[in-house]
């Protein structure tokens, strides 16, 4: 039995995993200190352990290996220098780089570097450091999530040292690596290259971000203690999405016929355009529609089948694209079906925005895509015929042209671009690229853990399209539709990667992935 629809907010749903900004964790410490009693020594012991079973998880037996440990004067320090106790006890050779004088530590970060100095381990200045003396494992805590700004040049050095230093020694970060924005995920101006990051309690924002990828390396999330009742009383406005949702898919019932599996009509193509609605069409039947039929101008039809018997036309006029005289016919034609994808190659004739305009509103849950989107933009009148069941999907540029910005400045924030699409057309909104944002009219949003280069073929979008079609025919919601699609067809591009290690793979094959996407 499937789960009920998440609302992206705590209790803590099996679907999303919590996605708190810099300011948001530091809200979570902060409370369960203050609200609940606990001791911040406590929460940093719980973070040292985690750590040290997570490098044992990844590196195995430390007993003989010499290990570097860049502790920093905050809390991210702290960690750094009660690992060092911890790896100690584990037989490593152990040796602290402390970036201020030891007196210059405070709280818990100074309890921990009194504590290791009266355990004799070996402290040092971060400046005295000979990087041609190479660990094993150099692990990373001079700066936590709640850096901001620019690296100063001496730190901007010891980065590039860390970084300059031969694979053999295994990089680890803590919480974040440092140099990199627990907001954004990119480098000011370097970053730590770490073989792995844990992060405690929850990912980060930033580290969830695509810029980030080749910085953090393996992810590594661990708990370490932060109340279930603080996160109800403090909750974070993104999430990230799970494994665990695919279990909204439910099971198959065994009476299933084609007439209760959901019905998707794609409304798209145009002369020269007939590829991408024929991929829409595949991603909805391979995605389990029942019935799915493409309503297309007349003159493409016979293009548009292209010998795949499995996709049901009808063409609508004779001309080779869209105008308001079909208006009328293709919304008659959409009364019944589950959703509508509307925009794949529909082409952008100047009379195929009044053929939008006099067939808007449709009576069905919608999907608005590739030219679709490009209408959108050039009439806002539009935006009011859209209902809250909708979902648009548009790649970046998409975006920029929607919102009147650039495409850099839509991907400097992806969560807050993703908002302010979902807010302005009071609906879903999925900013494609690497780490897809769903967004909602309300603020919250979600973030694909997927990065899949393999999905980065035109026709890709259109598949991801008739997918979210036939999940938005089903019982799901706008928001759980579109983020259940979004994992999906991030899963079919990592299943990609094993025989196209080096891309080249098509979109329908990407299509044709889907159902086994969600077995292997």
């Amino acid at each position: 039995m499937s789960l009920p629809p998440p609302s992206l907010t705590p209790p803590p749903h099996p679907y999303f995993d919590p996605l708190p900004t810099p300011a948001e964790i530091a809200a979570w410490d902060a409370a369960s200190v203050a609200e609940c009693g606990m001791s911040f020594l406590a929460l940093m012991e719980n973070a040292s352990r985690e750590a040290m079973h997570a490098l044992l998880a990844e590196v195995g037996d430390v007993r003989g290996a010499s290990v570097l440990l860049l502790a920093g004067p905050g809390n991210n320090g702290g960690d750094a220098v009660a690992l060092a106790r911890h790896l100690a006890g584990r037989g490593a050779r152990v040796r602290i780089a402390l970036a201020r004088p030891r007196g210059r530590y405070r709280g818990a970060a100074g309890y921990n570097a009194r504590l290791a100095a009266k355990l004799a381990l070996p402290m040092l200045p971060l400046t005295r450091v000979d990087w041609r003396d190479v660990p094993d494992i150099v692990v990373d805590g001079l700066l936590g999530t709640g850096f901001s700004g620019e690296l100063r040049p001496e730190l901007v050095r010891v980065v590039e040292a860390v970084n300059g230093l031969p694979d053999r020694a295994y990089v680890f970060a803590l919480d974040i690596p440092s140099g990199l924005s627990g907001a954004t995920g990119r480098p000011s101006p370097v970053a730590v290259r770490a073989r792995a990051t844990v992060t405690f309690e929850a990912a980060k924002t930033g580290l969830a971000a695509a810029e980030a990828a080749p910085y953090v390396g393996k992810l590594l999330v661990r708990e370490i203690g932060i109340p279930p009742v603080v996160k109800e009383r403090h909750p974070c406005r993104a999430h990230r999405i799970a494994p665990g949702i695919l279990q909204a898919l439910g099971p198959v019932s065994p009476v299933l016929h084609k007439g209760s599996a959901g019905r998707v009509v794609v409304v798209g193509g145009s002369r020269g355009l007939t590829g991408a609605p024929l991929l829409a069409a595949l991603g909805a039947l391979r995605s389990g529609a029942g019935l799915v039929s493409v309503a297309c101008p007349g003159a493409a039809e016979v293009a548009l089948k292209a010998g795949f018997p499995d996709v049901m036309t009808m063409p609508m006029g004779t001309a080779g694209h869209f105008g308001a005289a079909e208006a009328e016919a293709v919304r008659d034609f959409c009364k019944g079906a589950g959703a509508v994808a509307l925009g794949p190659g529909l082409g952008r004739h100047g009379d195929t925005g009044d053929f939008l305009d006099a067939m808007l509103p449709l009576p069905c849950r919608l999907v608005l895509d590739a030219d679709g989107l490009y209408f959108l933009a050039q009439c806002q009148e539009l935006g009011a015929k859209l209902s809250a069941e909708t979902v648009l999907t548009p790649h970046p540029g998409e975006a920029a042209r929607l919102l009147g910005a650039s495409i850099p400045e839509v991907e400097a924030d992806r969560l807050e671009s993703a908002r302010a699409l979902a807010a302005k057309y009071g609906c879903v909104a999925v900013l494609k690229g690497p780490a897809t944002v769903v967004a909602a009219p309300d603020g919250t949003v979600a973030v694909s853990p997927v990065i899949a280069p393999n999905l980065a073929v035109g026709g890709s979008g259109d598949v991801l399209s008739g997918l979210a079609a036939a999940l938005l025919a089903g019982p799901h919601t706008p928001l759980l539709a579109a983020c259940l699609a979004v994992y999906w067809h991030g899963l079919g591009g990592e299943r990609l990667a094993a025989a196209y290690p080096r891309r080249g793979n098509l979109a329908s094959e990407i299509a044709d992935m889907l159902p086994r996407a969600i077995t292997e």
